[in-house]
């Protein structure tokens, strides 16, 4: 698998380009802006780009959707919950820090335990509500996209609308714990970490 990560839009979202170098076939994670970076590095890479993919409907990971979209004529992925937050500034809380961000409406509602295939790739998508409602994490190839449920020796905040810490705990408890301590995170802001290192120094995933 090749990957390459972006730091994109006024906050800060780590969006990822996934790429199958057998077929050519990609994905990408999270464009929360710079779409024409995003755009060129696709474009020199010759990705055939399947799927966008929004790890949930926050406004600082939708913003380079549409461009995207447009550009590459890729499917629109999110969970059904969070769908409602891609064209209404209010609901994806862009309208309150200072931006407007707005993407068209999915193509297609992810659902917990969904295998997605790019190419020779495959990856499970992992329900992780708590930080939002459709909060989604994708798990495959020793690697986990964890969106803003689990940052470095943290987790995502769950003082939005929509969102619960009680949940957010047992979503990764339950969904993300459970997974071998060699896989790596790369979640939607900040350092990349481990699920072992997860285990034994984030305070929030202590017994």
């Amino acid at each position: 698998m090749q990957m390459k990560a972006f730091m994109v839009g006024p906050l800060g979202v780590n969006c990822y380009v996934l790429k199958d170098e057998f077929s050519g076939e990609g994905m990408v994670i999270d464009p929360g802006g710079n779409a024409a970076e995003i755009l060129a590095y696709i474009k020199a890479e010759k990705i055939a780009v399947r799927y966008i993919l929004n790890t949930h409907g926050h406004g600082d990971h939708i913003g380079g959707n549409d461009a995207l979209r447009q550009a590459t004529g890729a499917r629109l992925l999110i969970h059904e919950a969070d769908a409602p937050m891609l064209t209404d500034p209010k609901k994806n809380l862009s309208a309150y820090m200072g931006f407007q961000a707005r993407s068209g409406a999915a193509d297609e509602f992810l659902t917990d335990g969904q295998q997605l295939s790019v190419g020779h790739l495959s990856f499970q998508v992992l329900h992780t509500p708590g930080h939002s409602p459709g909060g989604i994490c994708l798990f495959g190839e020793g690697v986990l996209f964890s969106g803003d449920s689990l940052f470095a020796e943290s987790v995502g905040r769950c003082d939005f609308p929509g969102a619960s810490e009680a949940a957010l705990l047992k979503s990764l408890r339950d969904k993300v714990l459970p997974l071998p301590d060699e896989v790596r995170v790369y979640p939607g802001h900040g350092p990349a970490t481990t699920i072992g290192w997860e285990r034994q120094h984030n305070p929030y995933l202590r017994p």
